[in-house]
């Protein structure tokens, strides 16, 4: 079925039906969307880019969301800013370019975005399109996590699990490692019931094992299916053998 909106339409709606729509990720909203992106609207812009870039709700575009992504960066939109980063990094929709997703993530890092500050320092950890350069990626760790960005929370854990620039303390790792867990961060979830394990709490380690699938990729969900095939503790290998592993391994 196919579904247009008119500009008339568009200045008619009420706001909260409009959010409503919006919410549903479907192909109407897709339309509303294109409606008020077509009309210069930034946000508009950016979710109808973040849309058409995973295909929530329409077809994936990539060339198409790079379109709408880009006019929504330009208007200053910070999450625009930061998927124009990701688009460069990943060769979405345009070819691959570290530096370009180093200048991207560093204007939306710069401008306050905890996405934006992570993927820099991921950029800076891994030496992408910028010299390696780990203490000033700790910088922007510190205060992507100062704002309860969990997957910052999760990587600063490992630098104190490791000695990364900072003095080894596996208590602060395992208080922050709990901190991304409970934030949703799967990888943070991850760390804290491996040193729980290491630390003899079995039972609470296994429950956040357990929690690992509801939002893993499927990658990160398949090594950790392999992780636990290799442990010596029965119980583990058979968590291993549960559905939601099974599938991850498929």
């Amino acid at each position: 079925m196919s579904h247009t909106v008119s500009v008339r339409q568009l200045a008619q709606v009420e706001p909260a039906r409009l959010a409503a729509i919006v919410a549903a990720h479907s192909p109407e909203a897709i339309a509303w969307l294109r409606a008020a992106a077509s009309q210069s609207v930034p946000r508009a812009q950016a979710i109808l880019g973040q849309r058409l870039l995973f295909g929530e709700g329409c077809a994936a575009d990539a060339g198409e969301a790079v379109h709408w992504l880009e006019l929504a960066a330009q208007a200053d939109d910070l999450h625009a800013v930061n998927l124009m980063g990701r688009c460069c990094e990943h060769g979405w929709g345009r070819q691959r370019d570290t530096t370009m997703a180093v200048y991207w993530y560093r204007l939306a890092a710069s401008r306050g975005l905890d996405w934006g500050m992570y993927n820099l320092a991921n950029l800076m950890m891994s030496g992408a399109g910028v010299d390696v350069d780990r203490a000033t990626a700790l910088s922007w760790y510190r205060r992507a996590a100062d704002m309860g960005h969990a997957k910052s929370i999760n990587v600063l854990g490992r630098f104190f699990e490791e000695g990364w620039e900072v003095a080894t303390d596996l208590e602060r790792a395992v208080a922050l490692y709990r901190q991304a867990a409970l934030g949703g961060d799967f990888r943070g979830q991850f760390n804290y019931a491996r040193l729980l394990l290491a630390r003899g709490q079995r039972a609470l380690a296994l429950e956040w094992l357990r929690r690992i699938p509801d939002t893993a990729t499927p990658a990160f969900r398949h090594n950790v299916r392999a992780w636990l095939q290799r442990s010596s503790d029965v119980t583990l290998r058979a968590l291993a053998d549960e559905t939601v592993w099974q599938e991850a391994g498929q």
